[in-house]
């Protein structure tokens, strides 16, 4: 399961579809909490044989048509850039190549050609009326008039010849274009038909451990609170470290603990961004490193968390981020959030309902900092649009802790542009909303 994947295509639907998210009800009272009873590892040691095997072919299904989806979506894409490229076959395009060429140098030849008839023709007329010249020259000026012509025709014929290659040529390199295209429009239906298929094997897989019928709810609390701190400009083409602080605040030790982290660049206006394929953190690579974990580890964009193991009742882990912004990022504002989750021995786990992020600039190497701005205050209270709750507020770095909450549509602004505040609020929430969501496909899924 592709698990910062999905964190981004939640924090996309927050991002595109704002209104949704702000204007909803108080903030997560109707969310479908993940569902078990034992990790998903216990249980499938509790599965007898054919329960086993059901379950391994099931997965098995999933991981196939998962990968079928990527295979004909990326065969679409390749369609798509020789389309744009013309890259219609070696032959077909050496030929029209060919076929160009061969026009072009009939014609010069057919040119040179009736230039020499134009000479010879006037050397003719010349002699003729050259009282002093001698029949043999006569002759031999009218037979080079001959000659001439006789080339000018064959000029002419292969003229004639070249175009009709150039025609044929011309007609294969649009019928190759014409088949490219019709390949993808072949392959769009199948990619329709293969998305099918994998969420049917999803929602079989969902269908045997729901079947199942052991499955218990897991909480939404404030059992893990993440801090998040780091610099308020980034140069572009560099790294920069960031803090993170995640704290067991619940009145026990929790046996497994993990945070999920994004980043996005923000455009400029909502109008600037691609809705169906919002991309919006395809600029920033990020890395993570504990006392425990003390090498540099990647946080790709296929599957993974960061894993901190056990936190005891009080305890911490501090995290060291490594955020690196790509060489062809554009200058603007950066924003990057997280939550946790924790996961018992006894079946017992939680997502947390707190999010915190970090506000950043990002800017051309050499650029001057801009003075920093103070953040808008808070709207006031009203009956139509009530407060929200009280936070940690920003750190001196920029970092700021939330619990979502509604408020009727209206957020506090937190940030330089219009566009910072309402994708603070919004995709925070998803962020947790999405940690939730893969939170069941990690729990449930046991090939994640």
């Amino acid at each position: 399961m592709k698990i910062r994947r999905i964190l981004a295509t939640a924090v996309a639907a927050a991002v595109t579809t704002p209104v949704v998210l702000l204007s909803a009800g108080p903030a997560f009272a109707d969310t479908p909490k993940p569902a078990t009873s034992k990790g998903a590892a216990a249980q499938q040691d509790d599965l007898d044989g054919p329960d086993f095997e059901e379950l391994e072919r099931l997965e098995a299904a999933y991981a196939a048509a998962e990968q079928k989806v990527e295979d004909l979506k990326a065969e679409r894409e390749q369609v798509k850039n020789d389309l744009l490229a013309g890259n219609l076959g070696k032959e077909v395009v050496e030929e029209l190549a060919a076929a160009e060429k061969a026009v072009a140098d009939a014609k010069t030849a057919r040119t040179a050609a009736e230039a020499v008839l134009t000479a010879a023709k006037e050397a003719l007329t010349a002699i003729e009326a050259d009282a002093a010249a001698t029949p043999e020259q006569k002759t031999a000026a009218a037979e080079a008039v001959t000659t001439a012509e006789a080339e000018v025709a064959e000029a002419v014929t292969a003229v004639t010849a070249a175009d009709e290659r150039l025609a044929r040529a011309t007609t294969a390199w649009n019928d190759a274009r014409v088949a490219l295209a019709q390949k993808g429009s072949l392959l769009a239906e199948d990619i329709k038909a293969a998305e099918q298929e994998l969420a049917a094997a999803e929602a079989a897989v969902d269908a045997f451990w729901e079947d199942k019928g052991d499955f218990e709810e897991c909480v939404e609390d404030g059992a893990v609170r993440s801090t998040l701190t780091g610099p308020k400009t980034i140069t572009i083409g560099s790294s920069a470290n960031f803090s993170l602080t995640v704290k067991n605040t619940s009145d026990r030790d929790l046996d497994s603990v993990r945070s999920y982290l994004f980043a996005a660049q923000l455009p400029e206006s909502w109008e600037d961004i691609d809705e169906e394929h919002p991309d919006l953190d395809r600029y920033f690579d990020i890395d993570w490193k504990t006392a425990a974990n003390p090498k540099w580890t990647e946080l790709d964009f296929q599957d993974d968390a960061i894993e901190l193991g056990a936190i005891g009742k009080g305890g911490k882990v501090d995290v060291t981020l490594r955020l690196t912004v790509d060489e062809d990022a554009p200058a603007g504002e950066g924003i990057a959030f997280t939550t946790g989750e924790y996961e018992n021995e006894d079946g017992s786990c939680g997502i947390s309902e707190q999010y915190a992020e970090v506000e950043f600039d990002i800017v051309e190497p050499g650029a001057e900092p801009e003075p920093e701005e103070t953040a808008s205050p808070s709207p006031s209270p009203s009956t139509s649009a009530p407060a929200p709750a009280a936070t940690s507020g920003h750190t001196p770095q920029g970092g700021s802790s939330h619990i979502p909450v509604a408020t009727g549509g209206e957020l506090a602004a937190t940030g330089s542009s219009d566009v910072l505040p309402q994708v603070a609020a919004a995709a925070g929430a998803a962020l947790v909303l999405g940690a939730g969501a893969v939170f069941v496909a990690r729990r449930r899924k046991v090939s994640a």
